[in-house]
């Protein structure tokens, strides 16, 4: 029989997967170790095993303790498992730029999550580093794992990552090309690699708002290259110890916006439904594919799975929203507005109860309906107009006032035609959707959708 004596035994011997349409125009295979294989669906149980198993050694955690560390998510779900099988407590800080599924996963496996801002410095008191530390300090029997800096983080990858590549690809890897965050993949992996053939080149992938890039190039911390960003998983505001850079030959910054495009294309083209920095590393191999030859063969780390990003890169919502999905249509727009329900009034109310309306939902334009179909509209430039001409109308019902109705059109038409059909008399369009609910975009909706990002 093959039965595996607990959950960690199934830790590592992920799968090499070659890549066939994204990659199709580039001169060489491309493989992608896809590492949401493993029970925790990332490739931080490996070191989080790891790191358990050497405080166990050294005498740094004991039966009944509590293991604590800062995490953007998957290192808490590893080192949870580890902490389940092996019957440790668990507490993780985090940060709010996290996305809440990977949140709800930790609290799900038994984890006490604490979340701290992103946009303060690494010493920050409220840093999610900090408060980590400090909670070491406070909690008996604790052991802060501190996967930043603690060797066993790249000795994982040394021992399990790195062999397994090269025994997958019969010793022909030319490339690995990995996002790097807490420098413990693309390092422990590396140095195995280059033990074994020196010519193997390593490309990191970072994030613009990191500083790593500068670092690898100048020796250089610059805090001015700090700034917020979205991609999660990888980039760094400070430099890990785990990193060696000499066994890094190339750091390559890729947007926000082309990782979570070339996530949503891995699970359409591939099948591969990945996470956020699996985009980004494929999207950094692109964008130096002019460096590939016919005979090398590069493998791809694809660190997680994307059920942790079904909120954000996986979310239409989300991505219109922050303008990384092109609008072209009147669906797109509602979608990037956030569905909101439409605001009507109906023909025997009064221009004042029109008015409160307008005023409420900070809005112009409203839709005049009696028993579910459209009447006419009334605008605030029209109700302003006509209040010079009749002051007293604030009293009158709408139907007296109200002007033609809004056009209807379908729920796919282009944003193009949408621009044409609003003008000074006509300043706000209709559709009905799926279910037939009904919907409104003005010409501020389109300017704002056409801007937004």
């Amino acid at each position: 029989m093959t039965i595996k004596n607990d959950i960690l035994e199934t830790i590592g011997n992920t799968p090499l997967i070659r890549l066939n349409k994204i990659t199709k125009g580039l001169p060489c295979m491309v493989a992608a170790k896809v590492d949401y294989f493993n029970p925790g669906n990332s490739i931080k149980d490996r070191m989080a095993l790891k790191m358990i198993e050497v405080a166990e050694k050294e005498g740094k955690l004991k039966p009944g303790g509590t293991i604590i560390e800062c995490t953007s998510g998957n290192t808490g779900m590893g080192l949870a498992l580890v902490a389940s099988v092996k019957g440790y407590k668990c507490i993780f800080t985090s940060t709010d730029k996290q996305s809440k599924e990977k949140f709800d996963i930790l609290k799900a496996v038994g984890a006490e999550v604490i979340v701290c801002p992103t946009n303060v410095e690494p010493d920050d008191p409220k840093s999610y580093y900090s408060v980590a530390k400090r909670l070491a300090k406070e909690i008996p029997d604790s052991f802060l794992c501190n996967q930043y800096d603690n060797p066993a983080n790249r000795i994982a990858h040394y021992e399990t990552t790195g062999p397994e590549i090269w025994e997958q690809t019969d010793g022909k890897i030319t490339h690995l090309v990995s996002t790097a965050g807490t420098g413990g993949t693309v390092t422990g992996t590396a140095m195995y690699l280059k033990e074994k053939n020196p010519a193997v080149k390593i490309w990191a992938i970072d994030a613009y708002g990191s500083l790593l890039t500068k670092y690898f190039r100048t020796g250089k911390i610059d805090m001015t290259e700090v700034h917020p960003y979205i991609s999660e998983g990888f980039g760094e505001d400070f430099v890990p110890e785990n990193f060696d850079m000499r066994v890094i030959d190339h750091f390559e910054q890729v947007t926000d916006k082309d990782g979570a495009l070339m996530a949503r294309r891995l699970a359409k083209e591939e099948g591969l439904f990945c996470g956020y920095s699996a985009g980004s590393c494929l999207q950094g191999l692109l964008q130096l594919k002019h460096l590939l030859k016919k005979d090398d063969l590069v493998v791809c780390i694809f660190h997680d799975h994307g059920s942790r990003y079904v909120g954000k890169v996986y979310n239409d919502q989300w991505m219109l929203e922050r303008g990384f999905l092109e609008i072209k249509t009147f669906k797109d727009i509602i979608i990037g507005k956030g569905n909101q329900p439409i605001v009507t009034v109906k023909p025997n109310q009064t221009v004042a109860e029109g008015f409160e309306l307008m005023k409420k939902y900070d809005i112009e334009n409203i839709p005049v309906m009696k028993d579910g179909s459209l009447e006419g509209s009334v605008s605030e430039s029209g109700l302003f107009s006509k209040m010079f001409a009749s002051p007293d109308i604030k009293n009158q019902e709408i139907s007296k006032v109200m002007e033609p109705p809004y056009p209807i059109v379908s729920y796919d038409t282009p944003v193009e035609r949408l621009g044409k059909l609003i003008n000074k008399d006509n300043g706000a369009i209709l559709s009905r959707d799926e279910t037939g609910d009904l919907h409104i975009i003005t010409k501020y909706d389109i300017i704002q959708s056409l801007t937004r990002g």
